[in-house]
């Protein structure tokens, strides 16, 4: 049995043609079951008890996450999300606030930042948004950051960043990098052991909503100083500990934990090689639909395709109608997701391992109708 088999039998029948995996990819029966189990569990013996019995599992997860990131277990937190693990990083960091990051950094991520006080450089890039790896490490050396924080794959632009190369000239520099894996976590390959790095559950991975990671080195962590509980309490407790605190949904950390165990023994070099052919096969697709252009190179190594409207078609409007008449889920991507590098709305495309060549027909030949 292919891959792409494998993995469309390990899930609920799809109702239509689910090409969203960038904002949700779907959920496995066995994670389903996990976070079923939970429940019936935290119901029998309550919330607290059942949270302390699913502590081997959830550690699990972090032994994966781990492994994935190139960093330990030990240096793995839940959060709620990615932007959630962003904030609880930057709030804890007690330096000089300044960060280096691309020009098409996702705008929730500008939003953290700004709210946490940190003055914005941007990164030279090419003339698609790469990181100019070259041009960057003089620009870092001439003018050092106290951090760099690189998306190693964005939301609205399925180009894979050079972060192997960017966290070598980091590290040779001395400054921490940051990596935020939400969009490369599961698709890229992420074992680079960077100072921190932070994903989410939902993507490509395929796990449940409302829940994230952080993982960050020692050398990182002696530098942070949380917020919550304030410093000057001075309550000894470890730093990690203290960035997990707070109530959670331990059954959708339990679900995220047996995606993360999936995913290991479906192969992620497998899962990799295959997405990046889906990207290929999806823009070689699309590239043939009248009204519309593919903005990523065919070859780049990613199943995340955007396309943009040469006609005047309005991309969210586009994206309503394929639900409501088609059964196609897309995304719609507006300005706000990259401010400093998106000037109009784009349509986003971005199929698992599973998608047939006939779905991709259906998705071009609905796209033709809308120019």
């Amino acid at each position: 049995m292919s891959l792409a088999d494998e993995w469309r039998a390990a899930r609920p029948k799809v109702s239509g043609v689910h090409v969203d995996s960038a904002a949700c990819s779907r959920q496995s029966h066995a994670v389903i079951d996990a976070a079923t189990r939970h429940a019936h569990h935290e119901a029998e013996v309550g919330g607290y008890v059942a949270a302390e019995a699913a502590a081997e599992r959830l550690d699990a997860g972090r032994a994966v996450i781990a492994e994935l990131t190139g960093l330990a277990a030990a240096d793995v937190i839940y959060t709620t999300s990615a932007s959630d693990a962003l904030d609880r990083l930057l709030s804890s960091w007690a330096g000089e606030r300044t960060l280096a990051c691309l020009p098409g950094e996702f705008g929730p991520n500008l939003a953290v930042m700004a709210a946490n006080g940190f003055e914005v450089r941007p990164l030279p890039v090419d003339g698609i948004g790469r990181l100019d790896v070259d041009a960057a490490a003089r620009a870092l050396a001439a003018d050092p950051p106290a951090l760099v924080h690189l998306t190693a794959l964005a939301s609205h632009r399925g180009i894979a960043q050079p972060i192997g190369a960017a966290t070598d000239v980091c590290r040779d520099l001395g400054v921490p990098v940051v990596i935020d894996a939400a969009q490369a976590f599961g698709h890229l390959d992420c074992a680079l052991a960077p100072d921190a790095v932070y994903g989410t559950s939902r993507k490509w991975i395929a796990g449940p909503r409302g829940v994230g990671f952080l993982a960050v080195s020692p050398a990182l962590t002696q530098r942070l100083r949380p917020r919550i509980p304030p410093p000057e309490w001075g309550l000894e407790a470890p730093v990690l500990s203290l960035l997990e605190l707070g109530e959670t949904n331990v059954a959708a950390r339990v679900a995220f934990s047996v995606a993360l165990d999936e995913y290991v023994a479906f192969g992620p070099a497998r899962i990799r090689a295959r997405l990046a052919e889906v990207g290929a096969l999806t823009r070689r697709r699309l590239a043939e639909v009248p009204g519309w252009r593919v903005i990523e190179p065919i070859d780049e190594p990613t199943a995340i395709t955007t396309i943009e409207p040469l006609g005047g078609a309005d991309p969210q409007r586009v994206r309503a109608e394929l639900i409501a008449e088609h059964g196609i889920v897309t995304t719609f991507a507006d300005v706000r997701r990259a401010p400093f590098e998106l000037t109009a709305p784009v349509l986003r495309i971005s199929p698992h391992v599973d998608v047939t060549a006939a779905e991709l027909d259906q998705v071009a030949d609905a796209l033709a109708r809308y120019r």
